[in-house]
């Protein structure tokens, strides 16, 4: 791109139109030195788009003259919070995403896709365009109400962040946290947050009663790749202190060595075990890299603008782990990877567990203290 650029609209073939399209997404051309603190590069169109915007130098507009790249909050008014799934390998039928978009910017997440589904890019539009659902606590509620409903562990943030940034001002998550617990319901929550310290207090309780699960992902111990891949998720050394915090409290916490990268994070794996198994960390896990739809893209743009002499050995192992290609979706395999590789890093994962004594018990959340919530309306029992 030159000194100045415009984003021009091509025709493509016709497309389903996306519920939400008509939030259109920010311009291509984004100067740079605006977009510091993001993880993706670009902010191509979605797959469902009917136009795609592509950047170029026409000679009349200045990069000066671009709007400020700022973030926007819009409110989701979701009818259910609560969302089923049949996926064999991730362990929940149920969860809950208090948002959608998520502005720490992970560049590697593979929730980015599902911004298309909003007529809005997986690029920048995902970590900057937010929807927040501010009735999901009300929601939960007159779910967990409903006469055919059977408790199991609900998942919370293996879509979006739920203590991204925006939930210090929103508070979503707390309140979602205050029905469980007064529902009686275990749940299961994964972040990248600190902020996840704030809620200590209920997280506690609910661990006496084996109501909750916490796993904090760490996905590398160096401060500027966390920076760059991670822009605004909370440093490593912050991410150790809450997973202290929490298993210091008495609430079951897991450190999750995700994604790994080969070539790029995954000589740390036990650097980053040790580190969690020094200050108390029961469990551990790990998954490979996955790269979905436009994700791959989206890596492979900011592998070349960071780590552009590590380009073609970073993807040539990872094909090595998909069966010769860029991402492989079958249930098992997409999470483990297969082949040589992938069986190292597995090796490697399971000897440094038995060493540091990570996961030698798991603990089960319970459901024996349900108690269903009164619907709106229902009289209360005599007896």
């Amino acid at each position: 791109m030159g000194k100045s650029s415009a984003a021009r609209s091509i025709a493509q073939p016709a497309a389903p139109k996306a519920a939400g399209a008509d939030f259109p997404s920010l311009d291509v051309a984004i100067d740079q030195a605006k977009r510091r603190g993001r993880g993706a590069q670009s902010n191509k169109s979605g797959r469902f788009e009917v136009e795609a915007r592509v950047a170029f130098d026409d000679g009349w507009q200045s990069l000066e003259d671009l709007p400020p790249f700022k973030t926007t909050v819009s409110v989701d008014t979701a009818r259910k919070v609560i969302t089923r799934n049949d996926s064999p390998d991730v362990g929940f039928d149920r969860s809950i995403n208090p948002y959608r978009g998520c502005e720490h910017g992970c560049v590697y997440c593979f929730a980015r896709p599902t911004h298309a589904y909003l007529g809005l890019s997986p690029g920048l539009d995902f970590e900057s365009r937010l929807f927040v659902k501010p009735d999901a606590p009300a929601l939960l509620e007159k779910e967990l109400a409903a006469s055919g409903y059977e408790p199991r562990m609900i998942a919370i943030g293996t879509n979006t962040d739920p203590y991204q940034p925006i939930e210090r001002e929103h508070k979503i998550m707390r309140g979602i946290l205050e029905v469980l617990e007064r529902a009686g319901h275990p749940v299961g929550i994964v972040t990248k947050s600190a902020l996840v310290m704030r809620d200590i207090d209920i997280l506690s309780r609910m661990a006496k009663r084996n109501l909750v699960k916490v796993g904090i992902s760490v996905t590398t111990m160096d401060p500027k790749l966390a920076r760059s891949m991670e822009p605004r998720a909370s440093t490593p050394s912050k991410r150790l202190e809450a997973l202290k915090a929490l298993t210091d409290a008495g609430v079951p916490a897991k450190v999750m060595v995700s994604p790994i990268i080969p070539a790029l994070n995954d000589q740390e794996m036990e650097r980053i075990l040790d580190s969690a198994a020094h200050i108390g960390v029961p469990e551990a896990s790990y998954i490979i890299l996955r790269l979905p739809l436009e994700v791959r893209d989206l890596f492979r743009e900011w592998l070349m603008a960071n780590y552009p002499d590590r380009y073609r050995h970073v993807f040539t192992l990872i094909r090595d782990m998909r069966e010769g290609r860029d991402y492989d979706s079958q249930w098992g395999a997409r999470m483990k990877g297969t082949g040589p590789m992938a069986w190292m890093i597995g090796r490697r994962f399971d000897i440094a567990c038995e060493k540091l004594g990570l996961n030698k018990r798991r603990i089960k959340l319970t459901t024996d203290h349900f108690i269903r919530p009164k619907a709106s309306g229902e009289q209360l029992a005599l007896f």
